[in-house]
C-alpha cells in the first residue's frame, strides 16, 4: 500500500446505472407498492449476481466542463441546502457530491420510500456551480461522487454534517463536538501488498431509506465491488455524543481471498511525545490518532502507541473472537497540539465492536513513514486466520463508535509514552546505552483505581516483558499531576537492528490495575 494523501485519497467508483426523470422523482411514490419492499436481501442478491461477472474497472469519461477540475474548483461546487432530500419531518438531510477532481467514477444514489427504490437523477440545478460554467446540460445519468448526511448533532435547531461516503469504500462520521480526522472503510484487500498491489473495492451504488418522522437513526444500503469480491452493506447511523454506525455485511469472494481486512480504519500520525525526530514544528504533536486500542477476546485491554517509523512496520496481535479494536485520539488537551485551525484535540477515535464470534485471526496495524501531516499513514483492521473461498458468502456484523474522551474500560489507561536514553555509568550497561542498545521508556498510567494507591506506592509493581533482549531495570513513581503513576523500563537488545515487542502493566496484590502497554522498538 502506498501512502494515502488526505486530499487525494485513492478511490474508484463503478459506473452509474441509467436513471431517468426529474430531481423531484424520488419524492413521489410510485403507483402501487411492491409485493416485497426493497431491503438488504435485495442488495445481497445484487452482490451475488455481480460476483458471477468479471470486475469492470472501466471509468466513463466525464463531460468536458468537469473533466479537468482541480481541487479548489471541485470544492467550489456546492450542493444547495434547500435542495436536500429526506425532509418532511425527518431530522436527516441528504446531499450529494458532484463528480470531478479525483472523484471521476460515478455512483448511483437511490431513495427508498414505501419500499420502492428510485434513483436520484443528476441535475445541475441541485448545485451552486461556483466558478464552473456549463455551456450545455449534463446528462441525468451522470451520477454522483458520493453522499453526505446532515442532522441536528450539536444543537437541536442546527443541521451538522453527520456522515460522509466519498471515495472507494471510505466513510467518516462524527459524534457531538467532534471534527473530522480518521476514516473508516467498508473493506481492505491486500493492505500489506504481499500478493500484489493493494485493492480498493468501491461502493458503486447506495440506497438511502427515507426515515419515519422523528426517527433517531438512518439506514443506508451500499453495493461493494472490486477485483476480488463484491459485497452488500447496511449502515444504521445513530447520531449522539458517541455517534454509532451499526454495520451488517455480506461478502461474496470472486477468488479465494486470503488477504482481506475487516472493518479497516485509516488515520494519520506524524509526530507525538514518543516520536519528535521528524520536524522542528512549533506544534508539539500532529496526529489524528495516537494509539491502537484492543479489547482482546481474553478480556485483556491493550494500548499500542502509534509511531512514524523509518520504514514500513506491520504489527499483528493474534486473538480469537475479539471484543473490539480501534484507532483512538486519547490526548485531548489543546496544549499538546497548539493548533488553532486543525483542532487535533477534537478528532474522534473509532472503536469497532464485533457482533458474534469472529474466530481466529489478528488485529493488524500498519505504520508507514511520512514527512508531512497530510498523509494518512496508519491502517488497522481485523485479519481472519482462514481464507474466504471463492463463491461462498461471508456474513458479519459489527458496530463502530466515534469515541471522545470517555474511557472504554474501568482500569487505568496509558496517557503518555516517552522514549529516552537511560542514565549511563562506567559499566557494561553504560557501554550498551552509548551504543544505542539500551533504551528507557517512561509510561504514564492514570485513571481506574490508581488514585487510591498514591499514598502507598510501594504496593504497586511494574510487570514488564520483552520478546527479545532483556529488561534491565524497572521503577515506578507517583505522578500527582495525573493522579497516577509513571513506570520506567530499561530495555537492552543484543545487536543493532534487532527489534523487540515490549509489554508493561501495573499490578497490586496479584490484581491488574491497568491496561497493557505494548510497543515495538528497534535498536538503531
Amino acid at each position: 500500500m502506498t501512502e494515502l494523501n488526505r486530499r487525494a485519497v485513492v478511490q474508484g467508483l463503478a459506473s452509474a446505472a441509467l436513471v431517468a426523470g426529474s430531481a423531484e422523482a424520488p419524492a413521489r411514490a410510485q403507483e402501487g407498492r411492491p409485493t416485497t419492499p426493497f431491503g438488504f436481501p435485495d442488495v445481497e442478491r445484487r452482490a451475488q449476481d455481480l460476483a458471477k461477472l468479471p470486475y469492470d474497472a472501466r471509468v466513463p469519461a466525464l463531460p468536458a466542463p468537469i473533466a479537468k477540475l482541480d481541487y479548489d474548483a471541485w470544492r467550489d461546487i456546492r450542493f444547495k441546502p434547500d435542495k436536500a432530500f429526506l425532509g418532511e419531518g425527518s431530522p436527516f438531510r441528504l446531499q450529494l457530491f458532484h463528480l470531478g477532481f479525483l472523484y471521476t467514477r460515478p455512483v448511483t444514489v437511490n431513495l427508498v420510500r414505501g419500499g420502492v427504490a428510485t434513483p436520484i437523477p443528476y441535475q445541475s440545478s441541485l448545485y451552486d456551480m461556483g466558478r464552473t460554467k456549463l455551456d450545455r446540460a449534463l446528462p441525468v445519468d451522470l451520477g454522483f461522487a458520493g453522499l453526505r448526511i446532515h442532522a441536528p448533532l450539536n444543537k437541536p435547531n442546527l443541521l451538522d454534517e453527520l456522515i460522509v461516503f466519498l471515495g472507494a469504500s471510505y466513510y467518516r462520521f462524527l459524534g457531538r463536538d467532534q471534527l473530522y480526522g480518521l476514516s473508516a472503510r467498508g473493506l481492505a484487500v491486500n493492505v500489506e501488498g504481499t500478493a500484489g498491489p493493494e485493492e480498493f473495492p468501491v461502493f458503486r451504488e447506495f440506497w438511502v431509506v427515507a426515515p419515519e418522522t422523528h426517527a433517531d437513526a438512518l439506514v443506508i444500503h451500499a453495493l461493494l465491488d472490486g477485483p476480488s469480491l463484491t459485497g452488500a452493506f447496511r449502515f444504521t447511523v445513530a447520531p449522539g455524543d458517541e455517534t454509532s454506525v451499526a454495520v451488517t455485511a455480506t461478502l461474496v469472494p470472486r477468488v479465494d481471498l486470503a488477504t482481506v481486512g475487516l472493518a479497516p480504519l485509516t488515520s494519520m500520525f506524524f509526530i507525538g511525545e514518543n516520536d519528535r525526530r521528524h520536524t522542528d514544528d512549533y506544534r508539539p504533536e500532529l496526529h489524528d490518532s495516537d494509539g491502537l486500542q484492543i479489547a482482546a477476546g481474553s478480556g485483556e485491554w491493550l494500548w499500542r502507541p502509534l509511531d512514524n517509523p523509518r520504514d514500513r512496520r506491520i504489527s499483528t496481535f493474534g486473538d480469537r473472537d475479539p471484543k473490539g479494536f480501534g484507532l483512538m485520539q486519547r490526548d485531548r488537551r489543546f496544549e499538546s497540539y497548539q493548533d488553532l485551525e486543525a483542532s487535533y484535540d477534537r478528532r474522534p477515535g473509532y472503536f469497532v465492536e464485533p457482533e458474534g464470534a469472529w474466530g481466529e485471526g489478528a488485529v493488524m496495524l500498519m505504520e508507514l513513514p511520512t514527512d508531512t501531516e497530510v498523509n494518512d499513514n496508519i491502517v488497522a483492521c481485523w485479519r481472519p486466520a482462514q481464507a474466504y473461498p471463492a463463491g461462498i458468502p461471508v456474513r458479519l456484523a459489527y458496530r463502530v463508535r466515534a469515541i471522545g474522551d470517555a474511557p472504554l474500560h474501568p482500569g487505568a489507561r496509558v496517557v503518555n509514552t516517552f522514549g529516552v536514553a537511560p542514565v549511563a555509568s562506567g559499566t557494561a550497561k553504560g557501554a550498551e546505552a552509548k551504543a544505542g542498545l539500551t533504551r528507557r521508556f517512561l509510561v504514564d498510567f492514570a485513571g481506574g483505581d490508581l488514585a487510591y494507591y498514591l499514598p502507598a506506592p510501594d504496593t504497586v509493581e511494574v510487570v514488564a516483558g520483552t520478546s527479545a533482549g532483556r529488561i534491565t531495570a524497572t521503577s515506578i513513581a507517583p505522578n500527582p499531576h495525573d493522579k497516577g503513576f509513571r513506570a520506567a523500563i530499561d530495555v537492552t537488545l543484543d545487536a543493532t537492528g534487532q527489534s523487540a515487542d515490549l509489554r508493561v502493566f501495573l499490578r497490586a496484590g496479584g490484581r491488574a490495575l491497568s491496561e497493557t502497554w505494548v510497543y515495538s522498538w528497534t535498536a538503531p
